[in-house]
This record gives C-alpha cells, structure tokens and sequence, in this order.
C-alpha cells in the first residue's frame, strides 16, 4: 500500500508536528507533501526523520520562507497542485488547506483534523476587527475565498479524525460532517514525575495573541508576591518583555530539556488561550504539575477541576487572578495529576489511528 502524508507546512515543531512525527512513525516508508518546507536540520531529524519532502509552488515565491502567510491567496491552488496519483492511501494532518489535496476516486483520504481554518470561521471576526483599511478589505475577500474553497473541497475527505471533542463539533457544526476523536499523542516518557515543586507558575507557548499569554502576565503583574516564568517566542515577546513586572521572567524560546525541566519544578502551569486540543498543559501535567486553564476547548476536556488542575470561566484578569488564589487554597496530589495524562501517550495514540485507518481500509483491500 502507497501512502502519502500531507501536512500544511513544515516551518517549526509545534503541536501539529507531534502528531505529524507519530504519523510518520506509523508509515515510515510514506512520501510527504506540504506547501513549503522551511525546518531546520535538526527539525527535520526529529520530526520527520530527514525525509525528504514534496513542496508547492510556494517554496519558490519571493520571501517565501519568512512570509509565506502573505500567499493565503494561493494556498488552495498550490496544495491543489501537488500531485497525488498512484497513492492508495492519503493522510492529511490539517489545520487549514492540507485536507484540500486533490484525489481520485479509487484514493482513501483520511483527514486529521486539527481544526477547521481558525482565521476563516472562528476566529474570523476577531481577526478582521483588528485590521485596517485597505488591508482589512483585501484579508476580508481572501478568507471568505477560503471559506467556499473549504467547502467546496469537503467531498476529496473520506473519513475525518477530530483531535479532540471541541474539534469533532466544529467539523460537524461547520462541515456537516461525522468524525471520530483520537487525541493527539503526549510524550509521558520525556515529561516525567517531578515531585518537589518550587514556588513558581509557569507558562509556555507561541506568544500570538490568541494564546493570550499577555493576559496572563498582566494578570500576575497584579499579584507581586507570586512568580511567573514565560517560555515561548513570537510576535508579542518583546510588548511582553516590556509590560513585564519584577516578579516575571520571560525565557523566551528554551530547548526541550530546559523546558522538561521547568515543567517539572513549576508549581502549577497557567493557561488561557481556547485551544483545539493543547498539548502543552497536558506534558506539565505528565511531569505532575496542575494545571490553571480555561474552561473552553480542549483544556475543558483534559482538566478535570480538582484532580489535575482547575477551571476558569472568562479570558480576563480577575478570572486569572481568582483562579491562582483558588489553587492556593487547593492541594494536588502530583502522582495522580502525572498518571491522569496516561489516556495521551504515544502508545496509545498510535494505536488509536492503526486501528481507524485499517478498518476503513479494509474494503479498499
């Protein structure tokens, strides 16, 4: 059986990249296709293990590998573009135009679906409302492009994968479409048990603003007897390394073992960002260290309020603030807070999807 993976592109190792990685592992003889393929020599051994991968048209435009954002235009016509034919089986891991691949009709296509385009449905108006004209227009006629080339595209899908429950509503909510939820995989052996926990909060990820993990700062600048460590790169780091009080430490982008280590020393790990899954709370619960999240997404479904962390109802600073005040007056048993995550491991990951995409194939056999 001829495989093919296609994945939307490949510039970091982010969540996506986990799943990726472990898709991989499962077809190790697969080819991989994506719009552009921008990661760095050691990315690449880690993630895909220095395969070789099958690019767009877009790798080739002009600044493409800083701003290859600025061709969304182009992204249903070049992932479009790249030619499937001859594979049996198509897997895509999706979170925007990856599912768009063309196919025929004697192809399986099985999608895993990180989330429908966030910029073109969700998160739409959000994203609009910040822009400025002529900008505004020109975004504004682009995504609703996208949007009917999303579902015009529906039918080259088969059978969808939702990484989480939050996921699997939004396909059916905006795709009218079944899926099947199979979380994306945790790995509980490098994030592992650390019982001494010091007096710090921790958070960590893409500093965007969705993450919201400006909120999150200014909420501790409000609590100065308590610390934060800030882990994490992006567009907001330096208006976060500048708004930052004494009591915060901004890191900044930290290897995995700093990372591993931090988890695990941290008294609790803060996050308020909605998330489709969010694999990042879940290894800092795999090192047994609670986790302070909002009750929406993903995190609403991997924190379970008491036993390996606690909820907040509202991305504001008064909810943050009530929330750390709250698990103050808590307490966690870490041994059980590392076992609850043993439902996301690799293992099982793995063999969730095996399981899935040979039932499905049987009728091709």
């Amino acid at each position: 059986m001829r495989v093919a993976i296609v994945h939307d592109w490949l510039v970091t190792n982010a969540g996506a990249e986990k799943v990726l990685k472990e898709i991989v592992a499962i077809y190790p003889n697969a080819d991989i296709f994506s719009l552009v393929d921008f990661l760095s020599d050691s990315q690449r051994k880690e993630i895909i293990n220095d395969k070789t991968v099958t690019t767009s048209f877009l790798q080739h435009l002009p600044l493409a590998k800083t701003h290859f954002r600025n061709y969304l235009l182009f992204f249903p016509k070049a992932i479009e573009s790249l030619d499937l034919n001859g594979y049996d089986l198509i897997i895509s891991s999706s979170w925007a135009v990856a599912k768009g691949v063309q196919k025929t009709d004697e192809q399986k296509h099985i999608c895993y679906c990180h989330t429908p385009i966030r910029y073109a449905w969700d998160l739409y108006d959000d994203y609009v409302s910040s822009l400025t004209q002529p900008k505004k227009i020109m975004v504004e006629k682009t995504l609703q492009y996208i949007r009917k080339w999303d579902l015009e595209s529906l039918d080259r899908i088969d059978y969808f994968i939702a990484n989480s429950n939050f996921v699997k509503e939004r396909i059916e909510r905006l795709y009218k479409r079944e899926a099947v939820v199979i979380y994306p995989p945790v790995d509980t052996k490098k994030f592992t048990l650390y019982e001494a926990k010091e007096e710090f909060y921790l958070t960590a990820s893409r500093l965007v603003p969705y993450k919201k993990t400006k909120l999150i700062v200014e909420a501790f600048n409000e609590m100065p007897d308590k610390k934060l460590v800030v882990i994490g790169a992006g567009e907001e780091f330096e208006d976060i390394q500048k708004i930052a009080g004494k009591n915060i430490t901004v890191l900044g982008y930290c290897d995995d073992h700093i990372m591993v280590d931090t988890m695990q020393r941290a008294k609790a790990f803060v996050y308020a960002a909605v998330e489709d899954f969010g694999i990042v709370p879940i290894e800092a619960q795999a090192c047994g260290t609670p986790v302070i999240a909002l009750n929406e997404g993903g995190t609403a479904e991997t924190v379970v309020d008491g036993l390996n962390g606690i909820h907040f109802k509202k991305q504001n600073k008064e909810d943050i603030i009530s929330a750390v005040q709250r698990f103050e007056s808590l307490e966690f048993d870490t041994k059980k807070v590392s076992q609850s995550t043993q439902s996301f491991s690799k293992k099982r990951f793995k063999q969730g999807m095996m399981e899935f995409i040979n039932l499905k194939m049987t009728d091709y056999k």
